[in-house]
């Protein structure tokens, strides 16, 4: 499953916009037993797993659940375009970083007027479907960052995985040869840059919402080195996280920054035998911060309280520690109740690393909120102009600064 974490925001949802649309509206489908749902999954398998999961928590409720999937990145303008014509769906799945632009209409239900138990959850999760200290959406499932390395070509080298940026720095250099680089990561000026910017940038102490105040320039300042040195290739400016994965596959990088959604694809070939551990921090001790990334399912206001009733039935069914652990095992992500993240670690201890990782990553938005868009453009522009050396480390946090709050 590809990573819902690194879907921009369309521009489509401005201030004017969503206060002419108001979000509400009644679901397409008339049959008062159908519950409709608009999400993202367009790829057969993840559809099909959809409706297993939906059928299972549907039928004992007497009730059918009827998908309408379209690609991640026209989620949003679908939706406007279903609202303005009042056949918003009873569920509305979006990537956790756009649910802020939706939740400031006053379009959404808060899940609390909805009954649905917002209990045994991680305070990450929490963070992911709220705005404003209340909470719109739920995730039955989050994912994050880490290190995958290559098992044969570190012990080839006598490397171990590195746990801080000097550790990373120095393996990095060391596995770097014969067609090799140390380390592979996305530096594409999109979303997919920015969430693997993150775990670097928080890391240091970076802040979304001071980017000038000198603590993230660290961060970039590594990746700058890492470039330099020649253990990370110049053409990490254009490479999304499928194209790190293909290197890592390919065998020409020892180690990569990705997320758990890559593991099919990893477990299905046998050329890499492959591990993870934790993004390595600035000095030993540290925490790693990393991103969390993952839809939420929202209940947009409708004029019918009994399809918001059935609505917020399917969420809770959807959330029980059993289906969200079977959901985790499915789909490669965490589940997002401690509980279950616990029994999912013990149960997949190759990828436990996630577990911890996502128990404690935070929300792109818990801090800037609705401004997140401006500053994910932002942060891409700044490492992008030092990866090309068109700028210093401070020079483009400053101007990255400018950018995020002009027109603010």
């Amino acid at each position: 499953m590809h990573s819902r974490a690194a879907r921009p925001v369309l521009a489509a949802i401005t201030a004017g916009a969503t206060a002419a649309l108001g979000l509400t509206g009644c679901a397409a489908a008339p049959d008062p037993g159908t519950v409709t749902v608009l999400n993202s999954a367009t790829d057969t398998a993840e559809h099909t797993k959809n409706q297993r999961f939906f059928d299972r928590c549907a039928r004992p409720l007497g009730l059918r659940v009827e998908q309408i999937s379209v690609p991640a990145d026209q989620v949003s303008s679908k939706a406007l375009r279903m609202a303005s014509s009042h056949s918003l769906t009873d569920i509305l799945e979006l990537d956790g970083s756009e649910l802020p632009q939706f939740a400031r209409t006053g379009g959404l239900r808060r899940l609390s007027d909805l009954g649905v138990d917002a209990s045994g959850f991680s305070r990450s999760a929490v963070s992911l479907g709220s705005y404003r200290g209340a909470r719109y959406g739920v995730a039955r499932a989050a994912n994050s960052l880490a290190l995958y390395y290559d098992r044969d070509l570190l012990a080839k080298a006598d490397v171990t995985p590195p746990r801080t940026w000097d550790e990373l720095r120095a393996a990095a250099k060391r596995l770097t040869g014969g067609g090799t680089y140390g380390l592979a990561f996305s530096a594409s000026p999109d979303a997919d840059g920015v969430y693997q910017f993150l775990p670097f940038f928080w890391s240091a102490g970076g802040d979304e919402s001071r980017l000038d105040d000198g603590a993230g320039e660290a961060a970039l300042e590594l990746w700058k080195e890492l470039v330099a040195d020649r253990s990370v290739s110049k053409a990490v400016v254009n490479w999304n996280q499928q194209d790190v994965n293909d290197q890592f596959v390919a065998g020409r990088a020892a180690m990569m920054v990705n997320g758990p959604w890559q593991v099919p694809v990893l477990a299905a070939q046998k050329k890499v035998d492959w591990a993870v551990a934790k993004i390595p921090v600035p000095e030993a001790g540290g925490r790693a911060v990393s991103p969390i990334g993952g839809t939420v399912m929202t209940v947009p206001k409708s004029d019918d309280p009994g399809r918001e009733r059935n609505a917020a039935k399917i969420l809770d069914c959807l959330n029980t520690p059993k289906n969200q652990l079977d959901w985790g095992q499915a789909t490669n992500n965490v589940p997002t109740r401690t509980a279950a993240a616990r029994s999912y670690a013990e149960r997949n201890p190759e990828l436990a690393p996630f577990a911890e990782l996502v128990s404690t990553a935070r929300s792109r938005t818990a801090r800037v909120g609705t401004r997140w868009p401006a500053v994910g453009d932002a942060l891409s522009g700044a490492f992008q102009s030092v990866l090309t050396g068109r700028s210093s480390p401070g020079q483009a946090l400053q101007r990255a600064q400018q950018q995020a709050t002009a027109g603010k």
